[in-house]
């Protein structure tokens, strides 16, 4: 399939629409009284830090919605403005947060149901929207809804479009696209869907497999059992790793993206020569703007004295979980939470420690004066996290009366 002609032919169609209907200031103000707090505007115009009793909070200079998931939301409430009484869809969840989702569910969109592990498109009918979340879809999924001749409304950010065009670059030259990405995460398997030759390599370490298998070669039916889910129909690791490019699911923790990129780059070189690199290696930053800032702002936080970080974030947010890691690199006892609601009654938190499943903790705030440091993933708006702010001074001023 050429999938440059298709999306090409979808962006000049009537009924595929990329940008919001008019409705734009009767949104935000909804979105701002819904997701707006002034306790975070108030701790940002305090140099981002507050102080209540004994409890310091720290929050991150970068955190929460980023420009592209407040412009899928956006893009979303304006489509239910537009289109009043039709039924609309959405492919996926519009971000990786369950409180948006739900607002979106009460204002009657629904969610394509799930059957094992494959979406039933099958109650989707001709005339009826649909909405392609900040994630993006698969190019077989557009042509799916486009062939049902249904109005699309896509709210891909265009930091994940703009990885899209980099794997039609690769396949354009024939080089296969190693993305660094999660190889069922939504906005992997939809770039996967533009590539041609592709390799999903999770971290580091799977990358330094794949490059020793570059420079030594290897047992080939191991090096596809380990990655029976992560390549492209008939991939061949002896003979598709001969010129390869770089791209990356842009959630991911941009220094790994980086050392990846370093890594394959040696090796190409080292394989073949620095007079070959040029035409055996491609490299673009596809990193996203938003998802740097908020981790460069995390290093930041955590350099600073902290008792204890809270990251809010939905538990299937990538870059919520990155943020989760830098904490734990650093040692410092780290709470992810999804919202406010998992802390408490009492001393108590329901979180979801590193690559576990969750747990409560009970004393988890410790006696006496303690500084938080507070940060949140891009998919998070400001109000979940003023609601876990005021839990732990409530907690804090608690235990002090007693």
């Amino acid at each position: 399939m050429d999938t440059k002609a298709f999306k090409r032919s979808l962006n000049n169609s009537d009924n595929y629409y990329r940008k919001g209907f008019g409705h734009e200031d009767d949104v935000s103000g909804q979105m701002q009284s819904e997701y707006q707090s002034n306790l975070i505007q108030q701790i940002r115009d305090s140099g981002y830090t507050l102080t209540r009793g004994n409890v310091t909070i720290r929050l991150a200079q970068a955190f929460g919605f980023c420009w592209g998931v407040e412009r899928a939301v956006a893009m979303a409430y304006e489509t239910r403005q537009h289109f009043p009484r039709e039924q609309i869809w959405i492919t996926n969840e519009i971000i990786h947060n369950p409180s948006v989702n739900q607002r979106l569910r009460e204002m009657q969109v629904g969610f394509i149901p799930v059957a094992g592990a494959e979406k039933d498109f099958a109650v989707v009918g001709q005339g009826d929207v649909v909405i392609l979340p900040a994630f993006g879809a698969s190019v077989q999924e557009m042509q799916l809804l486009n062939d049902k001749g249904c109005t699309i409304v896509d709210t891909t950010c265009p930091w994940v479009s703009k990885v899209w065009n980099t794997v039609e670059k690769h396949k354009k030259s024939s080089h296969t696209s190693i993305i660094h990405g999660q190889y069922k995460h939504e906005e992997t398997v939809a770039t996967s869907s533009f590539a041609g030759t592709y390799l999903i390599v999770l971290n580091l370490g799977q990358a330094e497999y794949v490059a020793n298998y570059i420079l030594h070669g290897g047992d080939r039916d191991e090096f596809l059992t380990k990655f029976c889910n992560s390549h492209s129909v008939g991939f061949d690791p002896d003979f598709d790793l001969e010129r390869v490019g770089i791209a990356n699911q842009t959630t991911m923790l941009k220094g790994e993206t980086e050392q990846i990129g370093k890594l394959f780059e040696r090796t190409m070189m080292q394989k073949y020569g620095p007079d070959q690199l040029n035409s055996r290696f491609l490299s673009f930053n596809t990193i996203c703007d938003a998802t740097q800032e908020r981790q460069d702002a995390m290093y930041e936080l955590v350099d600073a004295p902290l008792d204890l970080m809270v990251v809010v974030g939905g538990y299937n947010s990538s870059n919520t979980t990155h943020l989760q890691e830098i904490a734990v690199d650093r040692h410092i006892p780290s709470y992810h939470i999804d919202s406010g609601d998992r802390i408490g009654p009492g001393n108590r938190i329901e979180h979801k420690p590193l690559h576990q499943d969750l747990e409560v903790a009970d004393n988890w705030l410790p006696e006496g004066a303690i500084v938080v440091g507070i940060t949140s993933g891009a998919s998070t708006p400001d109000q979940i996290v003023a609601q876990a702010i005021e839990k732990i001074f409530a907690i804090k001023a608690a235990v002090a009366i007693a």
